[in-house]
């Protein structure tokens, strides 16, 4: 599960014209972000954007397949598929299919409870 630095840099920069994606190291990989929302990942130099009931066909009719975090377990899989090398080599391509899964993310993302204010008594 590593990623090189190279890579990373890499996969910003093809990404940059989403404007303020950041990355975070974990696990042994890298989660992408844009605005807080999660909508892609990195595993050993491999870009995998999350799917749904919109963009999932579009992946499966590349051959692409979904990231499997556990070696041991095979059938284990999470909703982020492999993005096509070619796709990710066209910065102008790659964000088309990058504000999909973005999309997709920021549906997809808890909204968080708003605080609570404190009665004074």
């Amino acid at each position: 599960m590593a990623v090189s630095a190279d890579f990373l840099a890499y996969v910003l920069e093809q990404l940059a014209g989403l404007g303020n994606v950041t990355s975070r190291r974990m696990f042994g990989g890298v989660g992408i972000y844009r605005d807080g929302a999660f909508f892609a990942l990195i595993d050993d130099d491999v870009l995998y954007l999350k799917v749904g009931a919109h963009n999932r066909a579009e992946f499966e009719a590349r051959g692409m397949g979904p990231f499997r975090p556990f070696k041991d377990k095979p059938t284990y899989s999470m909703n982020y598929y492999e993005l096509p090398a070619d796709v990710l080599e066209d910065a102008d391509e790659c964000i088309v299919w990058a504000r999909r899964s973005l999309a997709i993310a920021t549906v997809a993302r808890p909204k968080r409870p708003a605080a609570r204010k404190k009665r004074r008594r």
